[in-house]
């Protein structure tokens, strides 16, 4: 549907839902997504979310599938929107491993970023990431996002309290980093 150098974002799929509930059951992958105590995702509840957004049409979650193979490897979209004052707040997870480091986030991102701003004609996009994601920091950054704030102590895991980033891109500097 939308693609980018890596990967395709999609509408998402029942065949994909398995696959999806065992990515969100990762404890890794888990850690960096929900602030709740991490409890294992049930089959049910992913099928209940699926067909949620398959019955919304204001819906705009899309499947992370590569380019070269066609694997689905994660989601992203759009999980707030705010039109009266024309603000997006997204979320993105990678949650096949043997994808994470590698580009496919921050090309997924891209794509998001192309869809909003260019399709939707949204002011600014935001989102939020855990401290200790500094993965997804960078790639956020990569893509124009800067830091606005920090919501301190705002997380409790592995033991300790931790500090949670609000990132925001305009559609401005979108424009001026991709020049169009």
């Amino acid at each position: 549907m939308y693609t980018g150098e890596k990967v395709k974002l999609r509408a998402y799929k029942r065949e994909d839902m398995e696959l999806a509930q065992r990515y969100l059951n990762d404890s890794e992958t888990r850690r960096f997504l929900a602030p709740g105590i991490p409890y294992p995702y049930t089959l049910e509840e992913e099928n209940k979310w699926f067909e949620k957004i398959s019955a919304n049409n204001d819906n705009y979650s899309f499947a992370v599938e590569t380019l070269d193979e066609g694997r689905y490897i994660g989601g992203c979209g759009i999980n707030r929107l705010d039109w009266k004052n024309s603000v997006a707040t997204v979320g993105i997870f990678i949650g096949d491993k043997n994808y994470w480091g590698k580009g496919y986030g921050t090309d997924a991102m891209k794509v998001l970023l192309k869809f909003i701003f260019e399709q939707m004609n949204i002011n600014k996009v935001k989102l939020f990431v855990y401290s200790f994601n500094e993965r997804a920091v960078k790639s956020y950054e990569k893509n124009g996002f800067k830091r606005e704030g920090v919501l301190r102590q705002e997380m409790f895991r592995d033991g300790k309290y931790n500090d949670e980033y609000v990132m925001g891109i305009l559609k401005d500097e979108y424009f001026q980093q991709n020049c169009i």
